[in-house]
């Protein structure tokens, strides 16, 4: 800009050197004399800023190249908006080529009339081909480099706007396949055309040192539970196993969609039994490590209706106990170490049932001033007879009922309030399950009897945080639904519901953006119904964690971690395990 000033004062004084100093005009002609000379001066001064603009009109070229280099588009999206560019350079140099030939035209035609008389005229209506002012000067010349200076300026804002439309059209052309800026822990997003694909997952390793001890446990999750003392090393999972997680999503008519696929492969090998995947493992040469594969849903709603899913996911009963907890991504109770399977437990039976990942319908409503509801329909599941026998794990006296058939769903819910306040945060959820067993079967009864229980739970729970504290408290209690996993040891022999309750209370501090402590404790209890006399079942399991989290890289952050675990028996039996364990855990 400040060039074409310069440029615009350099006119301007020319001008007025060349008028004769002895011309004398009437006022209203010099004043119309002064005014064509400044509209002479500034038309001259847009011709210059235009052409200097057109000048710089191939920006559009280094822009792409610093873009490529920078790795905000991939070569197929640079090539593809190249060439276009290069087009729309083509079709402006042939409407320049046509704008020259029309100027060299006119600016003859100009020169002649110049020639045959000077015409001068200082009336408003002249020809816009032929414009002169008064004392000599015939600024036609000028004019005409202002107007194509106009035309080209024109063509410059059309080339921008089909540029645009371009690069528009790139984005959505579902054959360039571009990806979002990178942000960790969110994996990586791919775009084709209106469809998004990201991949996410996680891998982790631990070395764990575990020394158990005890008598025999009935369902108890101490190592020590079973009745001997050992010490065992393992190189293994932890809470959980590896992923890897497949989101596809798109847009259709205003409904937003969405297709999930969550493979969980383990890192020992595997041994199916009851617990599939999650069974214990075989540490036998020639082994091969199990796939769990826990998600396959899809999702179709948005903001306003809510969401609806179809498929296999994570439970609705006790999910946020589990998301919440520390452990997750460290060992907590290892459940067994020598022979380890696809994961350890956590705080699995020591604080919470597990949610499980269950075939569902469900249905989560918008968010309402904070509050949200979540409801569905699951699967419904077996009772099962996880503590085995009363007789230290072998004989014909099962410890609890099971059950095939069911003739309803089971039901689940939650609704879930979240606020904040300056550096306050905070989460409030209750939820609830309902399922009712039917055809009850034990060595006691049989089928045949239609002996049925409906099995009842709720949860409430809370997570708090400010600044670098944050705290979690968690309980439950249910008639029916057992210990540990969903339906475990929940019905006695005779077909009566037993009651259970837990919680766990956690806190942590981040000292800065690299390093955690946390610390928690859980109890689970599993109470007797009536009539039933004291056994080798497990009346109570509770566990210790402490642990210790650096975060490395955005990836990759370490772990240490401590955790004391005991089971206890109705009948007094106690299984202990103390364990240490060391590892990391990479998440993208």
């Amino acid at each position: 800009m400040i060039g074409v000033q310069l440029a615009l004062i350099s006119a301007l004084r020319a001008c007025g050197r060349h008028r004769p100093a002895s011309l004398a005009m009437p006022g209203n002609v010099r004043r119309s004399g002064h005014k064509s000379l400044l509209a002479a001066g500034l038309l001259a001064s847009s011709a210059l800023f235009l052409s200097a603009h057109q000048a710089r009109a191939d920006e559009y070229s280094d822009l792409l190249d610093i873009l490529k280099i920078k790795g905000s588009l991939t070569q197929g999206e640079y090539s593809a908006l190249m060439i276009k560019h290069r087009r729309h350079q083509q079709e402006m140099a042939e409407a320049e080529s046509e704008r020259s030939e029309r100027h060299s035209g006119r600016f003859a035609s100009a020169r002649d009339q110049d020639h045959s008389g000077r015409i001068r005229s200082a009336s408003a209506s002249s020809s816009a081909h032929h414009v002169a002012v008064a004392g000599g000067l015939d600024v036609t010349p000028v004019f005409l480099d202002a107007q194509d200076a106009a035309y080209d300026a024109a063509a410059s804002a059309r080339s921008a706007r089909q540029s645009m439309l371009a690069a528009q059209a790139a984005i959505n052309d579902p054959g360039i396949v571009r990806t979002d800026k990178y942000v960790p822990g969110k994996g990586i997003t791919f775009h084709a055309g209106s469809v998004a694909i990201n991949l996410s997952g996680f891998v982790n390793g631990f070395y764990t040192y575990d020394n158990a001890y005890g008598r025999y446990v009935g369902g108890g999750t101490s190592a020590g539970a079973g009745g001997s003392k050992f010490d065992a090393s393992a190189v293994r999972n932890g809470y959980l196993p590896a992923a890897l997680i497949t989101k596809i999503t798109t847009t259709q008519e205003g409904i937003d969609m969405a297709a999930v696929f969550g493979m969980y492969p383990g890192l020992d090998n595997n041994k199916p039994g009851a617990m599939n995947a999650n069974s214990g493992g075989s540490p036998v040469g020639l082994g091969t490590p199990g796939i769990d594969f826990r998600q396959v849903y899809m999702t179709f709603g948005n903001k306003k209706m809510g969401t609806v899913k179809i498929g296999r996911d994570l439970g609705i009963f006790g999910s946020d106990a589990i998301l919440d907890d520390a452990t997750l991504i460290t060992v907590g109770s290892v459940g067994g170490n020598s022979a380890p399977g696809n994961t350890s437990l956590g705080r699995i039976g020591v604080g919470y049932l597990y949610a499980d990942w269950i075939p569902q319908i469900s249905y989560q409503s918008p968010m309402m001033s904070g509050v949200q509801v979540t409801v569905g329909v699951m699967q419904p599941m077996d009772e099962f007879n996880f503590a085995g026998t009363n007789n230290e794990g072998a004989g014909p006296d099962a410890l609890s009922a099971q059950s095939t058939h069911h003739s309803s769903p089971m039901a689940q819910g939650k609704v879930t309030y979240d606020f904040t306040s300056g550096d306050f945060k905070g989460r409030v959820w209750a939820g609830f399950l309902i399922q009712h067993q039917q055809r009850l079967y034990s060595s006691v009864i049989s089928q045949n009897q239609g002996r049925s229980a409906t099995v009842e739970a709720g949860e409430v729970g809370t997570k708090l945080s400010y600044k670098g504290f944050e705290g979690v408290a968690y309980y439950y209690r249910a008639s029916g639904l057992g210990t540990t996993g969903l339906f475990f040891d929940g019905i006695t022999p005779t077909g009566h519901k037993r009651n259970s309750e837990g919680y766990y209370v956690q806190g942590s501090y981040s000292f800065d953006k690299r390093l955690r402590v946390a610390a928690s404790y859980g109890v689970s209890n599993l109470y007797q119904a009536p009539g039933e006399i004291d056994s080798i079942l497990v009346r109570r399991n509770e566990s210790e964690v402490g642990a210790l989290f650096y975060k490395w890289t955005d990836w990759i952050q370490f772990v240490a971690e401590y955790s004391h675990t005991e089971s206890i028996a109705h009948s007094g039996n106690r299984g202990k395990d103390n364990s240490a364990s060391g590892g990391a855990v990479l998440l993208f």
